[in-house]
């Protein structure tokens, strides 16, 4: 398993995620803000019903582009009240890294 460390040597504020349309089967490329903790990298969502979201519940193989790394991981929802401290953790990195972190999070593990 690839570790996201070695994966992430600059300090990119964005990374690209592709996930697969849950109606169309087709790749569907976002750019979005991310942030790094444990061995994950970790997304916040406004909605739970953007299309990203929806689509990664579907179907939680994901490609994500990094800096100049390329790799496959795999996405879940982290639900604040199952994992509050966790959830805390994330808000706090987010909050850091861009002064925002009000919405839903999700967690790539890199494969």
């Amino acid at each position: 398993m690839a570790r996201v460390s070695d994966m992430v040597a600059d300090r990119p504020m964005y990374l690209y995620l592709t996930t697969t349309g849950r109606v169309t089967g087709q790749p569907r490329e976002i750019e979005i803000w991310f942030t790094k903790h444990g061995g994950h990298l970790y997304l916040v969502a406004e909605r739970e019903s953007a299309n990203w979201v929806r689509n990664i519940q579907s179907q939680p193989q994901v490609k994500v582009r990094l800096g100049g790394a390329e790799f496959n991981a795999v996405a879940r929802i982290v639900h604040d009240d199952r994992e509050p401290q966790l959830a805390a953790t994330v808000k706090a990195l987010f909050d850091a890294k861009y002064g925002w972190s009000d919405g839903l999070i999700a967690e790539l593990t890199p494969a």
